[in-house]
């Protein structure tokens, strides 16, 4: 049975702050606000900031002057469902009750009813990082993409610790940005003049910055953990007009892009013009929130933490196209890959006074530390539950690296995409890609320092190191009856004795 230490008050968490100085003394006394916003499939270099030479991203540009750009940082998936369960649990996927997409048995799309798959739930038994959140008396939110559960289910993020929830609950539903309607806490909140086409009357995207205007305007008197889940650049490639004139004729060639399949993403004239609009517009409406904390005085009193759920679209899905807009920089891989263009994402951190304005680091973490690091920041860090992988990345945020813990390594496992598994041990890294389509085992190594591509697999010339990894990923997973890797889920020969 998990264990999770009992969630302490706001007024003692109130003493604790000012007793370790997080805040200055005549600052208010109160812990500080949470945003945590998450783009959807946007790669490790889609921004200015991470080196995006045709995409214009002035807020998040700015955002990383005010603050940290950490540039090994990575997602805890490769896909949507398993990285969203690693940063809501601090559990990375060789625990985690999610380890890939995929929707329960008997939740069959149907358009017309408005039923959409939901895809698996986490159980009830998971605490989330909004649970522990709202034991310490803060008010939370999320407003965007779920991905963990259907309304109802025991994933329904009103059951696991938001007292808000606005958006898509089921990822299949977010593959349209003008859907007939979004979720509020378990009602279906119509949108007129949307059916789900090329466009419509209203962008999901504009509902999602009302509402989190709301949200920060209801809870300025605070503490609040608010977390955006947006879902923009995700195909399907829509982004309101005005915003794809601003480089409709600026990017070249740009035939349009026909989806001949009616259930699939929609078709756009313009693809590299809208998927480029998709981003700017998501910084510009990013910006709106922030100007919004700022109007209100409550920008030095705000954790801003900004990063992408996974690496960007792989092939022309939906009309995006990677490789024009090299997307995902020096990088091998995209969406869906364990190397590092599939899993590295741009992600900024920002705390006016505390986190070191104009600074990066490159420390690596990934999601599941997410939820240590935030409950540290605010002056939690005795509720972080004794199961979790992730640790806190407070000391390298707060420029005191030197205080800084590291992780022996980082762990992903993935039975998608022919079923895959990678390990980060210091420089080192370890990938196994063929898993579940051919049971094949071998493992490719390779030094990021040296070749951050992985374009030139050293495992022969390192037996020792192939050892170690291996079995350091044996160590770091339990089988998972919902998302087996029959290779990697039997036992050993020496496991039986023989």
């Amino acid at each position: 049975m998990r264990r999770v230490r009992p969630a302490r008050t706001a007024p003692i968490l109130a003493s604790a702050l000012a007793a370790i100085a997080i805040a200055p003394a005549d600052a208010e006394d109160r812990p500080p606000n949470v945003v945590l916003i998450v783009a959807d499939d946007l790669g490790y270099a889609e921004l200015g900031c991470f080196g995006q030479k045709l995409i214009r991203t002035p807020v998040l540009d700015r955002l990383a002057q005010e603050g940290m750009r950490l540039t090994s940082f990575y997602s805890g998936s490769p896909v949507c469902a398993s990285s969203r369960c690693t940063l809501m649990t601090g559990k990375h996927t060789g625990h985690a009750f999610i380890r890939s997409n995929g929707n329960p048995p008997g939740r069959e799309l149907d358009h017309d009813r408005g039923i959409f798959p939901g895809q698996n739930p986490i159980p009830d038994a998971e605490v989330t990082i909004a649970e522990l959140f709202r034991g310490l008396g803060y008010a939370t939110g999320a407003i965007g993409k779920w991905g963990l559960g259907f309304e109802g289910s025991s994933g329904d993020p009103n059951r696991q610790g938001f007292d808000l929830f606005f958006g898509y609950l089921c990822q299949v539903h977010a593959h349209n940005h003008y859907p007939r309607f979004l979720w509020r806490n378990g009602e279906q909140v119509p949108l007129p003049g949307n059916d789900r086409g090329q466009t419509g009357a209203i962008h999901s995207q504009s509902k999602f910055t009302e509402e989190a205007l709301r949200f920060v305007r209801d809870h300025r008197d605070g503490p609040f953990f608010l977390y955006l889940p947006f879902t923009i650049p995700h195909v399907s490639n829509q982004a309101p007009e005005e915003w794809v004139a601003r480089y409709r004729g600026t990017l070249g060639d740009d035939p349009p892009w026909i989806n001949d399949d009616p259930r699939g993403y929609t078709s756009h004239e313009t693809p590299h013009a809208a998927y480029a609009a998709m981003v700017s517009y998501l910084d510009h409406e990013i910006g709106r929130i922030l100007d919004e904390v700022d109007r209100l005085g409550l920008s030095d009193e705000t954790i801003v933490l900004f990063s992408s759920d996974n690496g960007p679209t792989h092939g022309r899905v939906g009309g995006a196209d990677s490789a024009f807009f090299h997307s995902a920089g020096p990088f091998r891989g995209l969406k869906g890959s364990v190397f590092e263009g599939g899993i590295r994402v741009p992600t900024i951190a920002r705390w006016p006074g505390r986190i070191p304005a104009g600074s990066a680091s490159d420390e690596p973490g990934y999601f599941p530390d997410v939820l240590p690091t935030l409950l540290d920041l605010v002056g939690a860090s005795d509720q972080v539950p004794d199961d979790v992988d992730g640790l806190s990345l407070a000391p390298t945020l707060l420029g005191r690296p030197g205080g800084q813990q590291r992780h022996e390594f980082l762990y992903w496992e993935f039975p998608g995409y022919g079923g895959q598994q990678a390990l980060r041990l210091g420089n080192w890294k370890g990938v196994r890609t063929d898993l579940i389509r051919r049971g094949d085992t071998t493992l490719q190594v390779y030094n990021l320092a040296a070749d951050p591509g992985e374009l030139h697999d050293v495992a022969g010339e390192h037996p020792e190191l192939v050892a170690r990894i291996e079995a350091l990923m044996a160590e770091a997973r339990v089988p998972s009856p919902l998302f087996p890797i029959p290779a990697l889920d039997r036992p050993s020969p020496a496991a039986d004795g023989r």
